[in-house]
């Protein structure tokens, strides 16, 4: 599904050494001899890299992915998937899935280095707090930078979007004529979807061609508590 323009009447609500053994000599005999000493492995063998289980995550917070790696095993990804799905809408929901997949890591990741690194970490129980660090933090930790924009709809209370002027998954995707509604961003939607429905629009303009929409339909229950939060 794609709109043709942004969504209508919205506001804008918006990081060895080796161990060497003493020659051996009997004290029983005249005759001298000596035992040459076997190295002892002390650590890992030299060359062999450490396993990624054993790194230290903290340490690991500002490495970057090859850019080039991650688009071509994403174009990998949405080729592999289109080989079995039987619609654009299938297609989607798979790309949906995969995404929600690493949401939830990249969640338990981000949580576990807030505790870790502040005697006192903040876990946001409110609703705009909670959008906005998606926006931020979720986004810079996943594509190297923040969302460009987030909104809310005027007409609907339960709808936000999360705008991102140039995607950097659909960077080098070529979707085909007959496929024109298809948004690979439903792999990012998956990523932040949490008690709401969340999908991903084609809202290009003349200077943002690949410009798309998060769209975050929240669940009445999520805004009946944040009613009682306030």
């Amino acid at each position: 599904m794609s709109y043709s323009q942004p969504h209508p009447r919205l506001s804008v609500l918006s990081n060895s050494s080796q161990s060497s053994v003493d020659h051996l000599s009997p004290v029983t005999t005249s005759t001298r001899f000596s035992l040459s000493s076997a190295p002892t492995a002390v650590g890992k063998p030299a060359g062999q890299r450490p396993n990624i289980y054993d790194r230290n995550l903290n340490k690991t917070r500002l490495t970057e992915v090859s850019s080039s790696a991650f688009f071509f095993l994403f174009s990998e990804v949405v080729q592999y998937t289109q080989k079995r799905v039987s619609g654009i809408n299938d297609l989607e929901r798979r790309l949906n899935t995969l995404g929600y997949r690493i949401g939830t890591r990249v969640l338990e990741l981000m949580v576990w280095r807030a505790e870790s690194s502040s005697k006192a970490p903040k876990r946001e129980i409110q609703l705009l707090p909670a959008l906005m660090s998606i926006h931020t933090q979720v986004w810079k930790a996943v594509f190297g930078k923040p969302a460009d924009a987030i909104e809310k709809s005027v007409e609907n209370a339960d709808e936000y979007m999360i705008i991102d002027n140039d995607p950097p998954i659909e960077r080098h995707i070529s979707v085909p004529r007959d496929m024109s509604q298809l948004s690979c961003s439903s792999f990012t939607a998956g990523i932040v979807e949490a008690p709401a429905r969340v999908t991903a629009h084609n809202t290009a303009t003349s200077q943002h061609p690949s410009r798309t929409t998060i769209l975050i339909k929240l669940e009445k229950s999520v805004l009946e508590r944040e009613e009682l939060l306030k």
